[in-house]
C-alpha cells in the first residue's frame, strides 16, 4: 500500500502500528462519558494523548454505544468544533472526526479536519460526495443497523466472511465515488455478539485487504467485561492482550483510550512481529 499523508504526517503502513487515542467530547459514551465534555478538561487530555504517543486523535461529539440516542448535527458540530479549532491552531496533531452524518463531516473538512471515521461503513451516498468534494480519505466500519438497534439478536452464517464483503463492497462504492484512501474496520462490538467479536479476532488476518489498511478498535469493549467480569474503567489490560493479538494478525491501526499502554504493547508487539529493532 502506496503512505498516507495525513496533517504534517506520513503514515507508512506496514513499517509499524499506529495508534489512535480516543477523544469524546460527549456526556454518554460508555467508558469516559462526561469526562472531557468541557473545552478545557477536552484539550488537556487530547494534550495528553499526543504526549503519550499518539499518532491520530479521532474527536467524537456523539455517543455510538449501544442504544444511544442519536443527537442533531448541529449539537455534535457545537461538541465537536471549538476542540477541533484548538488542536488545528495549537498542535501538530493528525484529527479524525467520528461521525457519519455528511454535514457533520463537511463542516469539520472544511475547518481542517484530515480524516473521517464512518462508523456507518460510508452507506450514505452524500458522505461519498463529501469526502470526494474535499479529497478526504475515510474509514468505513461494519455496522448492521444503528448504535441504538445494532445489538439485538445480531444474526449472521459465517460472521467472518460476512464482515469481510462488506467491507470490500465499502471499497468498491468508494472507489466508484473517487475515492481511493480508505481504511477499513471489522466494527468489533457493534451489532456483533459476544461470540462473534471473539471469532471476528480470532481470524482478523482474513480481513486484511490488500488494498486498505486495517483498523481495529476494541478498547474497554462489553466483551472484555463479559470475560474479565469488570466494568469499563477496569478493562485495559485485557485491551492490552487484543491489541497485542491484532498486531499479530496485521493490524495497522489500534484505536484506544489508554494510549500509553497501547503505544509500549505495540512497539514490543512490532519488534516481534514486523522484526524491528529497539
Amino acid at each position: 500500500m502506496l503512505p498516507w499523508g495525513l496533517g504534517k504526517k506520513d503514515f507508512h503502513w506496514g513499517s509499524r502500528t499506529f495508534v489512535m487515542g480516543i477523544l469524546n467530547v460527549t456526556p454518554d459514551s460508555f467508558s469516559d462519558g462526561g469526562d472531557y465534555s468541557s473545552f478545557d478538561k477536552a484539550v488537556l487530555h487530547a494534550r495528553q494523548l499526543l504526549d503519550q504517543g499518539a499518532d491520530i486523535l479521532d474527536l467524537g461529539g456523539e455517543s455510538t454505544r449501544p442504544g444511544a440516542s442519536p443527537v442533531s448535527a448541529e449539537e455534535e458540530l457545537s461538541r465537536i468544533f471549538p476542540v477541533l479549532r484548538y488542536l488545528l491552531e495549537e498542535t501538530d496533531a493528525v484529527i479524525s472526526i467520528d461521525t457519519f452524518k455528511p454535514e457533520v463531516a463537511a463542516k469539520t473538512l472544511e475547518l481542517g479536519a484530515h480524516l473521517i471515521n464512518d462508523i456507518s461503513g460510508l452507506r450514505d451516498p452524500r458522505m461519498l460526495e463529501v469526502l470526494n468534494s474535499f479529497g478526504a480519505p475515510a474509514v468505513a466500519m461494519h455496522m448492521r443497523g444503528t448504535p441504538a438497534d445494532m445489538q439485538i439478536a445480531p444474526a449472521y452464517g459465517d460472521v467472518v466472511e460476512e464482515v469481510r464483503e462488506y467491507l470490500s463492497d465499502c471499497l468498491h462504492r468508494a472507489a466508484s465515488a473517487g475515492i481511493k484512501k480508505v481504511m477499513v474496520d471489522p466494527g468489533i462490538g457493534f451489532g456483533k455478539s459476544f461470540e462473534q467479536n471473539l471469532a471476528l479476532l480470532r481470524h482478523l488476518d482474513s480481513l486484511r485487504l490488500p488494498e486498505a489498511p486495517l483498523l481495529v478498535g476494541t478498547s474497554r469493549k462489553s466483551f472484555l467485561g463479559k470475560i474479565l467480569d469488570l466494568p469499563a474503567s477496569e478493562r485495559d489490560e485485557g485491551t492490552s492482550a487484543t491489541v497485542a493479538l491484532a498486531i499479530r494478525s496485521g493490524a495497522d491501526v489500534v484505536r484506544v483510550h489508554d494510549v500509553l499502554s497501547a503505544v509500549r504493547v505495540a512497539k514490543v508487539s512490532d519488534a516481534i512481529v514486523r522484526g524491528q529493532g529497539v
